[in-house]
């Protein structure tokens, strides 16, 4: 079986964006300052790996406040953000909290309560339940922002409030059918005002980019990620259209697929912003068990952002 060689295109940028290392870099420097148990509402981005390894390390990881027992414990906030009463909620409880949310998602939450203060009715273009949508949908009065998912939405939408329309988006959605989505709503809704600098993120721009670069030229495409990662379906998603038919997403309990990998030449391999490096390099450590492998990493652009970790961290 060693003796078949197997092409592998390494798409990059992949992996861990700064927002992804900011939270998990404010766990750890909690559990440093305040120490064990410290816990977090929500998985504080969504991998199994790494919150299994925040876990032995002290992280307590609930879905909604009350379910903390010991409420002189500080609680954090995930990167995916949370709706405005949660904060006031661990005031009420009197909770030292910590906001991991990723200062890109901070900023659409500040773009919709700026549009409401307008007097605006918001339009988020999103995941329903999601729980960035669900942060951002909590900034504003129920009713001031409505949820549109797909084009269908778009022409089902009747704008009852009469007010001005704007539009803001989720972070991790697929850059390809978002513009869809608004070219539709624009459309329909000319005089829609939309965010100066648009809301999906850098990283989530830059990796599925990465993908549609190699996706034509794989036999096979492995997007390593969660399955409640959004961003890690949307790069399936990407590969996909744009060339290879046979991707799919590699979690945690995935079993390596390696009669199917055998039938190929060329197999292309990415990660999800929440996937850390060690998940791809065990599975092209697992492919070089078998198969005689040649590595191709394709760069489009170089990564350097980072976010400051919250000053009374440090």
């Amino acid at each position: 079986m060693k003796s078949k060689e197997i092409k592998i295109l390494l798409a990059a940028p992949r992996g861990f964006c700064a927002g992804v290392e900011r939270a998990i870099e404010i766990v750890k420097k909690s559990i440093d300052k305040y120490g064990a148990p410290v816990y977090v509402r929500h998985e504080i981005v969504h991998n199994k790996y790494v919150v299994d390894g925040l876990k032995k390390m002290g992280a307590i990881f609930v879905e909604e406040l009350h379910e903390i027992k010991d409420k002189s414990r500080p609680v954090i906030f995930s990167a995916h953000g949370v709706p405005k009463k949660i904060p006031l909620e661990a005031e009420n409880f009197k909770m030292e909290y910590v906001d991991a949310t990723c200062p890109l998602v901070s900023k659409v939450h500040r773009e919709t309560e700026n549009l409401n203060k307008n007097g605006v009715q918001v339009l988020l273009i999103g995941h329903k339940n999601h729980p960035e949508v669900i942060g951002t949908m909590g900034q504003i009065p129920e009713g001031e922002i409505d949820l549109i998912e797909n084009i269908n939405d778009v022409n089902n939408y009747q704008n009852k409030s009469q007010k001005k329309l704007a539009f803001v988006t989720q972070t991790t959605l697929s850059v390809d059918d978002t513009k869809e989505i608004i070219l539709a709503l624009k459309k329909k809704f000319p005089e829609i005002k939309e965010p100066k600098k648009e809301d999906i993120c850098y990283a989530t721009t830059n990796r599925q980019a990465a993908v549609k670069n190699i996706a034509k030229k794989c036999d096979m495409f492995f997007v390593i990620g969660s399955r409640n990662s959004s961003n890690s379906i949307r790069l399936v998603e990407v590969a996909r259209k744009s060339g290879c038919s046979n991707s799919r997403l590699i979690h945690s309990d995935s079993p390596l697929p390696l009669d199917e990998i055998e039938k190929h030449n060329a197999i292309g391999i990415s990660s999800g912003a929440s996937a850390p490096e060690i998940l791809v390099d065990n599975f092209v450590n697992n492919l070089k068990k078998q198969f005689t492998v040649v590595i191709e990493e394709v760069e489009i652009v170089k990564e350097n952002i980072i976010f400051k970790i919250p000053g009374k961290l440090n």
